[in-house]
């Protein structure tokens, strides 16, 4: 992506904040999430327990505030160059009470990001009469995906799937489920990956039948199912995909329970189009595992967006009537789980289009044995 293209990227995203900062006749807009500092500047970086902020002023150029030892990287890659630092013994307060316009009245805040220890050390320095809470607008920004964060989503995703293929190349009989986590990871990082997008699940024979089990000294053997349930983190955006594989033979139910999971993933996917609800998505799948008698076996959501968190809004379940719009990434992760015997889940990564989806996970979905 261009310079030009990076900075055009950028300017738009402060000013649609501002748009808001404007209507709610805010005299500043303070972000204090490290993601939603990355996503309007450029510049990632997890400061611990130090403080970091962007400021967005009613009048004039945006500032960040980050702390001394992020100088150089923040100088480097952030959009905004207006950089302020402090030191680990410089009260950070201080500093941002200088930034913000002065006699600041109603000031935007993160809400469920500021902590109260924050919030009473802003009271300190700043004499604020009220504060508005900024996610709505940002997460609205986040729904729409641009062709970057696209790009960027598709590369978590080739990521995972390369580390998956080359990881079940090793996968055998005897091997426990840690061992396999230990491998596919080594494998995420050895293609490029920062790591993993969330703790990597892979589960066999019963335990797949826990939707958020925990890996663990059980052994792969004949007969079971091998769930993977796995992402990883790149360049500010993530992937999340689930295959579900055969060790040897497996039974005639638990090959039902597969076929049906299979049939109700792509059954949603095929109704994927701007103005379908999410409600219908969830329908759609529900009902065809509910028709082959597995309905109370199915006891999640349908699926959750995906972009520079691995679930952020929106929820795919049945209650949301909220119509599918172009540039939304989501999930689409039907499942069964029948307790004691083993459990299913085919998860896709999908962007609806200007005319549909366009399925951004590839790794195929037939039933495949692994050994």
């Amino acid at each position: 992506m261009g310079e030009s293209r990076v900075k055009k990227l950028f300017q738009e995203r402060i000013s649609k904040l501002h748009t808001f900062l404007t209507e709610q006749e805010l005299n500043a807009v303070l972000i204090t999430s490290p993601k939603h500092v990355y996503y309007l500047t450029g510049f990632f970086t997890d400061p611990h327990e130090r403080f970091m902020g962007l400021v967005i002023p009613a009048e004039g150029k945006p500032s960040l505030i980050v702390p001394a030892l992020d100088r150089e990287a923040a100088a480097e890659a952030s959009f905004v160059q207006d950089i302020h630092t402090h030191t680990d013994i410089q009260n950070p307060y201080e500093i941002l009470k200088q930034v913000l316009p002065a006699n600041l009245t109603k000031l935007g805040i993160e809400k469920s990001h500021m902590t109260v220890e924050r919030y009473e050390a802003l009271g300190q320095v700043v004499l604020a009469s009220s504060y508005v809470d900024v996610e709505e607008p940002l997460r609205e920004m986040r729904l729409i995906k641009s062709a970057d964060e696209v790009d960027r989503l598709k590369h978590a995703v080739q990521l995972v799937e390369d580390s998956l293929r080359e990881t079940l190349k090793k996968v055998k009989t005897g091997m426990t489920e840690t061992e396999i986590v230990a491998e596919l990871e080594f494998q995420m990082k050895r293609l490029g990956a920062e790591g993993p997008s969330f703790t990597s699940m892979v589960l066999a024979g019963e335990k797949s039948a826990l939707p958020h089990g925990k890996p663990g000294t059980r052994q792969v053997q004949e007969g079971d199912l091998l769930l993977f349930d796995i992402g990883v983190a790149a360049n500010g955006y993530v992937s999340d995909i689930t295959r579900t594989f055969a060790v040897g033979e497996i039974s005639a139910q638990l090959q039902e329970i597969y076929e049906t999971v299979l049939a109700a993933n792509e059954a949603a996917i095929a109704e994927i189009r701007p103005g379908v609800t999410f409600a219908h998505l969830d329908k759609t799948a529900r009902d065809v595992i509910t028709a082959k008698g597995y309905g109370e076996y199915f006891m999640h959501r349908l699926g959750h967006g995906l972009g520079m968190d691995v679930h952020e809004y929106p929820s795919v379940h049945s209650q949301n009537q909220e119509v599918l719009r172009p540039g939304m990434v989501f999930t689409i992760e039907p499942g069964i789980y029948l307790p004691g015997v083993g459990g299913v889940r085919i998860e896709d990564d999908v962007l609806v289009t200007e005319t549909g989806v366009e399925i951004l996970t590839q790794f195929p979905k037939k039933l495949t044995s692994i050994n």
